[in-house]
């Protein structure tokens, strides 16, 4: 049966991740920062454990991790070793806390790293960088039980064949801890399902199909025919996104996402499907509750 996955933060429950700067840092000694850090570090520990324990009251099956879960964990000046923090058998132990209560209960948990993570870019330094970040979201995976890192293709850079090329060739480079939660999305204005399809194939990738986004880079590929399509690159259960656009589908800009899911936006066929749907709504667990009452699900 669907479950629904929550993305990220809350609208109105006080769970909040906390973050901070590279300014902020710079300005302590090296001690001091390394103290900071892991005060965040622990407390985002511990704030995902709630997260998760409110999905499981609310009968929400997932939750995406919030890519700056380890604050400036690959950053050039500032980045880290967790096991240079103080406290970082208590972080680790908080983390895989996380992870036992999630698969206890049945909770998904993923990882959508954030835009600037390029594996096709034709900037080896961009490629370098955007590795190492999925290699810290691998290894916090690896804690918490979480079988997806999903990520767009990139740009295009004047020349897809290229970029497409660029992207096999890093993804081929990736550790297996990587790779084996490594998916791909369509998006909205480069990639759509018909071009990604034959590289997951190739490459055993899963395909998460974000049906906002192929309604608006659409391609000779049906909702219904891109579902079927997309569920056969599953080994295990399928991943889908589920948005409305903010002002219709009659507006000049159908990209950008509404506070809430519009039912007639979600495939009918979906419904009976054993998959989860990340619902990227800005109302975020108030969306959710929303469109399952909706749907009769509460």
């Amino acid at each position: 049966m669907i479950r629904f996955g929550l993305c990220c933060i809350f609208k109105e429950q006080p769970i909040k991740f906390r973050r901070t700067t590279a300014t902020y840092l710079s300005k302590s000694s090296d001690r001091e920062q390394k103290q900071r850090l892991s005060e965040i570090c622990l407390i985002n520990a511990e704030n995902l454990l709630k997260a998760l324990e409110f999905c499981h009251r609310n009968r929400i099956g997932g939750f995406r991790i919030n890519s700056q879960i380890l604050p400036l964990k690959t950053h050039p000046d500032v980045g880290y070793d967790i096991l240079d923090l103080p406290g970082s058998d208590d972080i680790v132990q908080a983390f895989k806390a996380c992870g036992e209560f999630s698969l206890k209960n049945d909770i998904r948990t993923t990882f959508h790293p954030d835009q600037f993570i390029i594996l096709s870019s034709p900037n080896p330094d961009v490629v370098k960088r955007s590795i190492a970040d999925l290699e810290y979201q691998a290894q916090v995976a690896q804690w918490v039980n979480a079988d997806v890192i999903n990520i767009h293709a990139g740009g295009v850079y004047g020349d897809k064949p290229s970029a497409v090329q660029r992207l096999v060739h890093t993804i081929e480079t990736l550790s297996d801890p990587v790779r084996q939660r490594l998916t791909l999305e369509n998006d909205d204005r480069s990639y759509s399902p018909r071009d990604l399809l034959p590289m997951c194939r190739e490459m055993n990738i899963p395909l998460v199909y974000d049906v906002h986004h192929h309604r608006c880079l659409s391609d000779d590929l049906s909702i219904e025919e891109a579902t079927e399509r997309c569920l056969s690159t599953w080994n295990r259960e399928p991943l889908f996104h589920i948005s409305s656009p903010r002002d219709g589908w009659n507006a000049s800009d159908t990209r950008k996402h509404h506070d809430f899911i519009d039912i007639n936006d979600l495939p009918p066929l979906w419904l009976s499907m054993d998959i989860t749907v990340e619902v990227e709504a800005k109302a975020k667990e108030v969306a959710i509750r929303k469109l399952m009452a909706d749907l009769n699900m509460i």
